[in-house]
């Protein structure tokens, strides 16, 4: 069985700061497309990767927030990727299925079916949309927004960071419940002189500081990330913490991954609105895996506009 090029984005060096494309580098490898004799994994063509926030921790020699492991010198790096199913061990996939998988940013991986988020079925809307609106971030804006939130229509719904891949769904999520819709802060005064209802924060720092004084009573804000924080080494205090008191705000962190026993619900909600045009989703993409490094350290300078991904390979 012929041999085929498989080139690998991997890290070179643990980061401290802000990450450096030069942490990171292609490096060019071999694989045979026929899976081991008995073996039960399957073997994916990777067709597009998702650029996450997240991945900044997994760039860390120590242990990380996450429970996830870290990267590890001089290997492929991991993330959520959808891929095309070249050989399959496993009776519940076969060759040409597409799938969401935990895949590592390669042009081929031999992954255990325990990777595989979902087989994906609905293939009338752009596949890349399955790492962003359809995918993790799409199912972080619908679980943070309407389970953690709890909106009522009327509220006044102030979103951090929503030109990113989960904050603009926030928005629109937001404005189909009948909520009033901030998306810059100094124009609360002007717009929302009765405060904030919602906060949805995904920035941190000076920003929820700033927040934190013009929320209004009992309001909530969902904590998805604070991307603000992520490569600094002394991270920001923030003073305005007593106003969770005067104003019985309730401020609760949360993780994708407690919810994705409600992805099917998610998915039954936003596909029809996509279809009708309801809710748009902007995306940023780079082609090609060498442009990989460079897309994912944008993100930490707010390079990106829209939901970053990288195209290993269209079908």
């Amino acid at each position: 069985m012929a041999e085929l090029r498989n080139r690998q984005v991997v890290l070179n060096n643990y980061v401290v700061g802000f990450p450096k494309e030069s942490d990171m580098s292609i490096v060019e490898g071999t694989i045979t497309l026929k899976l081991p004799e008995g073996s039960s994994d399957l073997l994916l063509k990777n067709l597009y990767l998702s650029c996450d926030p997240y991945m900044r921790f997994l760039m860390t020699k120590e242990d990380n927030p996450l429970g996830i492991g870290a990267y590890k010198l001089y290997s492929a790096l991991t993330g959520n990727g959808v891929s095309k199913v070249v050989e399959s061990g496993d009776p519940d996939y076969k060759k040409g299925d597409l799938v969401c998988a935990w895949t590592r940013w390669e042009e081929y991986s031999l992954i255990p079916s325990s990777q595989i988020r979902f087989k994906i079925e609905h293939t009338d809307l752009p596949l890349s949309y399955y790492s962003g609106v359809l995918g993790m971030p799409g199912l972080s804006a619908y679980a943070g927004f309407f389970e953690v939130g709890s909106p009522k229509k009327g509220d006044n719904v102030f979103v951090s960071a929503a030109s990113g891949a989960v904050g603009q769904l926030v928005g629109q999520f937001a404005k189909l419940k009948g909520c009033m819709l901030l998306e810059v802060l100094e124009a609360k005064i002007r717009y929302f002189p009765e405060g904030i209802d919602i906060y949805f924060e995904n920035v941190g720092g000076k920003t929820l500081d700033a927040v934190l004084p013009n929320m209004r009573l009992h309001g909530r804000i969902p904590i998805c990330g604070m991307i603000s924080q992520y490569n600094l080494t002394q991270p920001e205090g923030v003073t305005n913490l007593a106003h969770l008191i005067f104003k019985r705000v309730k401020m609760e962190g949360f993780l994708v991954s407690e919810f994705f026993h409600l992805f099917p619900k998610f998915l039954d909600f936003v596909m029809p609105l996509i279809r009708e045009g309801k809710v748009v989703y902007v995306e940023d993409i780079v082609e090609g895996l060498e442009n990989g490094p460079a897309a994912l350290v944008g993100l930490y300078s707010g390079r990106n506009v829209g939901k970053q991904v990288v195209v290993v390979a269209r079908e």
